[in-house]
């Protein structure tokens, strides 16, 4: 009897042992910044961020609302706090300025929060829809001259839709407005400055355009 209840005993403390230990994520109050937006950051606007704590550290600052990807994951939009002083300023405070970044990941379970890969992604001027795991926006391409339409999934390097639509326009404004998704079938649908609308059907990891025949049937 006495090895019995020492087994027990030891059994239920491996299983307290490994159980992972709950992490509480949480975000602080809202507070109203101005950020430096633009190619030569000589515009501001007004914004609010707030912060997010794990168990009750700083993590980072965020912007907007969260969005549920599954009950253990949801992405939010990171905000920047960037110390812009020189090297010859002597002065000993920090000079502060905000600046919008890009999207993080936040797992509910684990505590980690990680940056979400989202290639040719501009912070300034990439108004981003979330459906599901996928993020589609109207990106800038290396060389800051072709727009692009960009699917991309959370956890994937390789974007599922990287297709030019365009010029990149260069005045600091949103390239497009969000891009719109509708379920059953998956399709996005983006609709820059200048030109069409383009629609694609995202397929698992792949995209195709959709024919206006095909987008007047879906529509009937």
């Amino acid at each position: 009897m006495r090895s019995l209840f020492l087994l027990i005993s030891i059994l239920g403390a491996s299983v307290a042992l490994a159980a992972p230990k709950p992490h509480v994520i949480t975000f602080g109050k809202w507070t109203t910044i101005k950020w430096a937006i633009g190619p030569d950051e000589n515009k501001t606007v007004d914004a609010k961020v707030r912060p997010i704590y794990v168990d009750g550290q700083l993590k980072e600052f965020t912007v907007g609302v969260p969005h549920e990807i599954t009950e253990r994951l949801f992405a939010v939009r990171r905000a920047l706090r960037v110390n812009d002083a020189l090297p010859q300023e002597t002065t000993a405070t920090p000079r502060w300025i905000w600046q919008p970044g890009g999207w993080l990941m936040v797992d509910r379970v684990s505590g980690h929060i990680t940056q979400i890969n989202l290639p040719d992604f501009d912070p300034d001027a990439s108004p981003a829809s979330w459906y599901r795991d996928y993020v589609a926006y109207c990106g800038v391409s290396d060389d800051g001259k072709k727009l692009e339409a960009v699917v991309a999934q959370a956890g994937r390097r390789k974007p599922v839709l990287k297709k030019r639509i365009g010029d990149a326009p260069n005045d600091g404004e949103p390239l497009c407005p969000a891009p719109d998704w509708q379920r059953q079938p998956a399709r996005v649908s983006f609709e820059p400055k200048v030109g069409d609308r383009l629609i694609y059907s995202i397929r698992g990891r792949a995209a195709e355009a959709v024919r206006q025949e095909e987008e007047e049937e879906s529509s009937e």
